[in-house]
Formats: structure tokens, C-alpha cells, sequence
């Protein structure tokens, strides 16, 4: 295998992250600067106009098609095809060792991402993250709107967005997938569409260098199939649905489509990778000890906590609803999870139960990811809450004919959500000895786990 070490080294010290103005400005520069070499097209539009351009950078034999912001608080991977574009462009041994054509989307959803500029410049604590953090409900997502007919789940509706990577996927057929994602707390972990060990080793050493813990607790989701210790295979949207089906005995009301590796799947032999990394790091989430909790009483308390916090966020929002509009961006997703806490605890519940192993002691790991990891993400959904009543209250505010009233209620329940919010994030100071990754490190493994997956492909198929 191909040794990285100069390429990853050479990751510059980023200390924020780009606007979508910035990416765009940078990625016409790169054409200009190297002509021979890359070329810049519009791949689509965005739904509110914005070009979404693509970068061309060489000519080997197979395609790679790399994409950051599909879900757009996810920035890492903006900044990792930042760096590598510059890279693949000056570095002619490397392009050539690699052997691929790359495709290079920097923001697949320009809007969203304008959504969450407010905290890329920092400071980068949980009260700036939480207050200012965006995230699209899973019908408005482009990760998660590619077509798909699956038992009575019948999607057909991608967003443009979605569609422009549809178009490149089916043009360029590649080899080689790289879906730049990123989670908020935890430690770093892998998804891959095939099970390849040799790679494993590997993948988890690009973290440990970097002094990134491995994310040894629990999957996102319990249907998740794990390869290897913090490498798992991508999930469908099919997975979930056969999950949801299985444990609540009920048909799944599933809105939106399943995955782009999914979907690249159905239309030629590609490997998808993606590397999951936090911005945020407690000892904790590494911790293989074992707990004085079993890991049915941990899954338990989870679940009781998460119904008791999105019940509050439903009363928050149940005083103000006769004044949220379509439009709202921020709402739709708190609504969506409030709806599945409600929905699917039972069969979480159902699920720990039925699992004999599950009366084990849970490892601290395990009950750091369900007690407290699950009390950040929880957060960002109080901190969406918050948007949701402030975007209202602008827009009334800037009315010509003024619903004082309305103002005065949203104001009131602006700034109540506002002071719970900022306790909420104090107290969950409090519970969590954390630091804020340097965006180097987290880039470094990004860059250095996308070069041996794609090694790799060049190598073997």
C-alpha cells in the first residue's frame, strides 16, 4: 500500500471553516491556476439558485466522485476536498500513482450550509454550535433522497441537488465513492459499502495518529451491521424500515429516500467509504470499562430522557404553532423527531429487551453514548426549537402590517427558549470534560482514510 504520510503531514493548521462563497471563490481559482489540469462545471442548481459546481482534476482510467455537505453541519468534508483538490492538482506523483479522474463537489447544498456559517468561525464551544446549528429534515436531505422502491416504501422525489449527483453517478460510473460526513461528539468510526478487512488496520490507525479516539460504543441505529471494531457497513434506507417493521409490528411511515451509496450501488460496482469524525472529544467515549449500568438500563435511561426532552420541545413549539409557517426551515425536523421518539421508543425498548446480552454491565463507552452523546445531540434540536421561533418573530417583525400580538408572544417565547437553551448547554457543560478537535487533525484522517480506500480500489479491482 501507497504511504500517505507526506500528503497527510502537509494538511495546513485551518483554523475555520469556508463560507459557501469562500469554496466557490477557491475552487474557480484552482481551475485558473491549473488549466491543464482541472476544470470547474456547474454539476446542477441548488433550490435557491446557488451553482453547485464540480471540480474535474486529472485523467486516469477510473472515476472517483467525491461530495462534502451533503447534510450541511457537516463541514470537515468541505475542508478535506479543499485541501486534497490543491494536492491531486500540485502533486503529479500522487494523481498518477492513484490513477483516477476525480470529481469534487465542496458544497452539494449550498443552502443549508449557509444555514450553519454563524458557528464556522468559532468560537467553537456547545453553546455556539447548538444556537446556530441547521440541519434538514430527511425528505429535504441530500444524503437521503435518492429513489427507491422497497417493500410499501415507494420514494421518487429527489431534491435538485440530489439530482446533480444522480446525473454524476450515472455519467461518470465510479469506482470509488467518497460521501464526506461528519458527527458532532464521539470518536471517529467508518462506514464502507463492502466488507474489506485488509483496510481496517488501516482506516483506525489514520484516527489513533492523530490522537482521535475510536468510537467504541453504541451504532446510530441498532439495525447497523458492524464489520469491525468502529467500521460498519452503509446503511439503507431498507435496513430501517425492516428494523422499524420488525420491532413496533407496524408498517414504517418512512418519508424520504434512502442513500447515495445506496443508489451508486444499483448503477455500477462502487465502493463507498465515509469517515465519521467529531468536533467534540470526552475521555469517556473510549473508555472499554465496564460501568456499574447493563446496557439495558443504559439503553433504558436514553430512551426516558429523550421522551421527556422532545416532549418539552413539542410544548415549547405548541404555544407558538398557529404562527409557524411552511416556510420555516428550522422546524420540520424537530417535528419529524419528536414524531419518531414518540413512534419508535417502544420498539428501542422493545429491542433491549429482547437482546439477552444486553443484561451485561455496558461499557463506560456505551453508557457515555447513550447518556451523554445522546443529551448533546438532543440539544441541537432545543437549539432548532430556538430558530424556529426567531425565524417567525423576524418575519412578522418585518411585516407592514404588524401582528402585535403574535410579536409579543414570539418574543416572549424567543427569549424563554433562548435562557433554557443556554442553561441546557451550561448544565451539559458541566457533565462533559470535552475539547474541540483542531480542524487539522480531523481533515488529516478524512484525507488519509479516502487515499487507502481508493489505493486500494486501484490495486484490486
Amino acid at each position: 500500500m501507497m504511504n500517505f504520510q507526506s500528503v497527510v503531514e502537509r494538511v495546513p493548521d485551518y483554523k475555520a471553516f469556508l463560507t459557501v462563497d469562500e469554496m466557490d471563490e477557491s475552487s474557480r481559482k484552482l481551475a485558473l491556476d491549473f488549466p491543464d489540469i482541472v476544470t470547474v462545471f456547474e454539476a446542477g442548481k441548488s433550490r435557491d439558485g446557488h451553482s453547485i459546481l464540480c471540480l474535474k482534476i486529472g485523467d486516469g482510467p477510473k472515476n472517483a466522485l467525491c461530495f462534502a455537505c451533503p447534510h450541511p453541519n457537516e463541514p470537515i468534508g468541505a475542508m478535506t476536498l479543499e485541501y486534497l483538490s490543491h494536492e491531486l492538482a500540485e502533486n503529479d506523483d500522487l494523481r498518477e500513482e492513484l490513477g483516477f479522474t476525480w470529481y469534487m463537489i465542496k458544497c452539494v447544498d449550498p443552502d443549508g450550509v449557509r444555514l450553519n456559517e454563524k458557528w464556522f468561525k468559532g468560537p467553537f464551544d456547545l453553546y455556539t454550535y447548538t444556537k446556530n446549528y441547521y440541519r434538514p429534515i430527511g425528505y429535504e436531505q441530500v444524503e437521503w433522497t435518492f429513489p427507491i422502491d422497497y417493500k410499501d416504501l415507494h420514494f421518487h422525489d429527489p431534491l435538485p441537488e440530489t439530482e446533480a449527483l444522480m446525473n454524476l453517478i450515472e455519467e461518470t460510473r465510479p469506482e470509488f465513492m467518497y460521501s464526506l460526513h461528519n458527527a458532532g461528539f464521539g470518536g471517529a468510526y467508518w462506514y464502507i459499502t463492502n466488507d474489506i478487512p485488509e483496510l481496517y488496520d488501516g482506516l483506525r490507525a489514520s484516527a489513533v495518529k492523530q490522537g482521535i479516539p475510536l468510537n467504541l460504543g453504541e451504532p446510530e441505529e441498532p439495525f447497523i451491521t458492524k464489520y469491525s471494531d468502529a467500521i460498519f457497513k452503509t446503511m439503507t434506507i431498507g435496513e430501517a424500515y425492516d428494523f422499524i417493521e420488525k420491532f413496533s409490528g407496524e408498517k414504517p411511515s418512512i418519508k424520504n429516500g434512502t442513500s447515495s451509496s445506496d443508489y451508486a450501488s444499483r448503477i455500477t460496482d462502487c465502493v463507498t467509504i465515509l469517515t465519521e469524525l467529531p468536533y467534540f472529544f470526552d475521555a469517556r467515549i473510549e473508555d472499554m470499562s465496564d460501568s456499574d449500568l447493563s446496557r439495558k438500563e443504559a439503553i433504558f435511561k436514553s430512551v426516558e430522557m429523550s421522551k421527556a426532552h422532545f416532549a418539552r420541545l413539542d410544548q415549547m413549539l405548541s404555544e407558538i404553532r398557529l404562527y409557524i409557517t411552511d416556510r420555516n426551515p428550522f422546524v420540520k425536523l424537530v417535528d419529524e423527531v419528536i414524531q419518531y421518539i414518540r413512534d419508535g421508543s417502544e420498539a428501542k425498548l422493545k429491542w433491549a429487551e429482547s437482546n439477552p446480552e444486553f443484561e451485561k454491565p455496558a461499557k463506560i463507552a456505551e453508557v457515555f453514548d447513550n447518556l451523554y452523546s445522546a443529551k448533546f445531540y438532543n440539544g441541537l434540536y432545543f437549539g432548532l426549537t430556538v430558530r424556529t421561533i426567531e425565524y417567525e418573530l423576524k418575519r412578522l417583525q418585518k411585516e407592514d402590517h404588524k401582528d402585535e400580538e403574535g410579536i409579543l408572544k414570539l418574543k416572549k417565547a424567543h427569549e424563554n427558549g433562548g435562557r433554557l437553551l443556554k442553561e441546557y448547554c451550561e448544565e451539559l457543560e458541566k457533565e462533559l470534560d470535552y475539547s474541540f478537535i483542531p480542524i487539522q487533525k480531523l481533515v488529516r484522517i478524512q484525507v488519509e482514510s479516502g487515499l487507502i480506500v481508493a489505493d486500494y480500489i486501484h490495486k484490486n479491482q
